[in-house]
């Protein structure tokens, strides 16, 4: 794929003017963003399988205030444990996050964007007792999952307007058309994926997506499908895990201390391409 240079808008005054409303954590850095944890202790509780899902793992700060909530769907034969590094991740920069694993490991993206629907139900209904109690702010809610789970994070976006943020990693899925999405949606593509090929996937999702939607593509160079899973290298999850944190920061927090994070005047040596656009 024709390496594509990084394209940067402003964000909008909407945006620019909440940002004060909802910093939290102390300023980040290059640093801060990359390493294999944020500024914040976790702790973590296992939730049973309701019946929306499979059940899976709660991570969230120790520290006393209130958090948004993202869910993170694994792929098709993939277990709870492919994307759990993703828990950990986010909730140490100020998030309570469920990583769920399916009611079957054979289920479809549509089905998995329901259970991430209803996973983030169930851990906002929690949060009213148990040991992430009065943790979750229910109103910033936000979806992500690898492959099947990322396609599912697609539709879960699009049947859900309110939710703040969607981070569909390697996404697969056989519906291309995504003009139904308002939610800011970041892909995050493996360059060598032959499972879900970049241009008739991740590449034409991010096409696919309302020009009036904030949008990110994020592309790691001379990796495959896996390149956004638990297994990856340590130097993929430094720039997954940067790039998912700025863009949950600025659209669920409205935190504009994360913007040049996402506007980076050049992207990193192992991304093969990286475009924004719609702010």
């Amino acid at each position: 794929m024709q390496t594509i240079g990084k394209i940067s808008l402003a964000l909008s005054a909407m945006t620019l003017a909440l940002a004060a409303q909802a910093q939290i954590g102390p300023d980040p850095t290059e640093a801060s963003l990359t390493a294999t944890a944020g500024p914040f202790a976790t702790a973590s509780t296992k939730v049973a399988a309701p019946s929306g899902y499979g059940g899976g793992t709660v991570w969230y700060p120790t520290a006393a205030g209130k958090y948004g909530v993202v869910a993170v769907a694994p792929g098709f034969t993939e277990a709870e444990s492919a994307i759990n590094w993703w828990g950990p991740r986010l909730a140490s920069h100020g998030y309570v996050v469920v990583t769920i694993g399916t009611k079957t490991v054979l289920d479809q993206p549509e089905s998995r964007g329901k259970q991430l629907t209803a996973a983030l139900n169930q851990v906002v209904s929690l949060a009213a007792s148990g040991p992430f109690a009065g943790k979750v702010d229910g109103s910033k809610r936000a979806v992500a999952g690898h492959s099947m789970g990322g396609g599912g994070t697609l539709a879960a976006a699009r049947d859900n307007p309110t939710y703040k943020a969607a981070l569909p990693l390697a996404p697969w899925h056989t519906i291309k058309t995504w003009s139904g999405v308002k939610v800011p949606t970041m892909i995050i593509a493996c360059q060598n994926d032959v499972i879900a090929p970049v241009s008739s996937h991740a590449k034409k999702f991010y096409d696919a997506l309302p020009a009036t939607t904030p949008k990110g593509y994020l592309e790691i160079a001379g990796e495959d499908h896996f390149c956004v899973n638990s297994n990856t290298e340590a130097a993929n999850k430094a720039i997954d895990g940067k790039i998912a944190v700025a863009w949950l920061k600025v659209f669920m927090d409205a935190d504009s201390r994360y913007t040049p994070f996402i506007k980076a005047s050049s992207p990193a040596t192992n991304l093969s391409s990286y475009l924004t656009s719609g702010f």
